[in-house]
């Protein structure tokens, strides 16, 4: 049956007649009758197909979803819908862990509270009246204790419910995160990308790696240098303490509390080492921006000019350079004699 032609107007632009030709393209090369509407992206906007072809009278004779740019599109929104869901989920899941937990640890509390009092009665004032302030703090805490336990129960089992999950069991929103995680992954795999487009996604997805790592180096180089000053400022105050008191009596409380300081600080730093541990974050971030430049310039290692070449070399040299802090990492958490055994 030929094919309806569209009235388009008496005045059409270029642009608009290279995108009706493309609508037409795709309705003509369709094989199954479809209903619903599905935007295309274009350069200059977005354009509705199905609602365009309804204004100008024209039916495509296909299904838009037979369409593989469709097909991709409809993909792309399927498993960033399911990864909505798996996150939805899992602060559900959360805030339910908090209302269950307020739920049971709220009377379990004022309970504790209640046995408190009357042991410290007992105990500390048993013939005697326990002063104001005391049962004052265990009567303020008690009130609050059981209007707490009092919202809580309300809020649990009043009709249509306070929070968003009332009454529902933990194990029934664990299993539908089970569910909508074994959805997205099903989704994933019936349209797998090409490696190419796999490691084009790949390589943006480094920026973020990179930041995140120089964030972690930041914050280990604040703490070893926090460090450092707890041990200058406490090696320091030793001393004077010690010259400007002799016999150190009256400073005694003062020595112990910055030799302690020293001790504790000069322990953490070496069994922690945030200093190597800010620097190893440091260099993988610097290695990994070095070959994200030399790929987007085109400059050696990655001066072939094949792209599929290009980004099959950057995704290795970044796994690598990624399992190598890892391995640093490993070394930094094992005993002197255990870093050899891996080197």
């Amino acid at each position: 049956m030929p094919r309806p032609v569209a009235h388009r107007g008496p005045t059409i632009g270029a642009r608009e007649k290279a995108r009706w030709h493309l609508v037409d393209h795709l309705c003509a090369t369709s094989c199954c009758q479809g209903e619903g509407g599905v935007d295309f992206p274009w350069v200059g906007g977005v354009l509705t197909v199905r609602t365009r072809l309804d204004h100008w009278g024209v039916r495509p004779r296909g299904n838009v979803n037979s369409m593989p740019e469709l097909r991709s599109v409809s993909t792309t929104d399927a498993l960033i819908s399911y990864r909505e869901q798996v996150a939805d989920l899992q602060q559900r899941i959360k805030n339910r862990r908090f209302q269950v937990f307020g739920f049971y640890g709220t009377p379990i509390a004022a309970l504790i509270t209640v046995l408190a009092w009357v042991g410290v009665k007992v105990f500390f004032w048993l013939h005697a009246d326990a002063p104001s302030a005391i049962n004052g703090a265990f009567g303020c805490s008690l009130l609050v204790l059981g209007v707490a336990t009092v919202v809580q129960f309300a809020a649990e089992f009043s009709d249509g419910g306070f929070w968003q999950d009332s009454g529902t069991p933990l194990k029934k929103l664990k299993l539908d995160l089970e569910l909508a995680e074994e959805r997205r992954i099903l989704e994933a795999r019936r349209m797998i990308p090409p490696p190419l487009e796999r490691q084009a996604s790949y390589k943006e997805r480094i920026p973020g790696e990179i930041a995140r790592l120089r964030k972690e180096s930041r914050h280990y180089r604040r703490v070893h240098l926090l460090m450092q000053w707890l041990l200058f400022i406490g090696s320091a105050g030793i001393t004077a303490v010690t010259a400007w008191y002799d016999p150190p009596q009256p400073a005694k409380g003062a020595l112990i509390g910055l030799g302690f300081t020293v001790t504790v600080v000069t322990g953490a730093a070496g069994y922690f080492k945030p200093r190597e541990r800010a620097f190893n974050l440091q260099q993988t971030a610097d290695s990994l921006e070095q070959h994200t430049t030399a790929l987007e310039l085109g400059i050696a290692p990655y001066a072939q000019g094949d792209d599929r070449l290009s980004l099959e070399l950057y995704a290795t040299t970044v796994e690598q350079l990624r399992a190598e802090q890892r391995m640093r990492e490993q070394q930094l958490d094992q005993p002197q004699q255990g870093q050899q055994d891996v080197i």
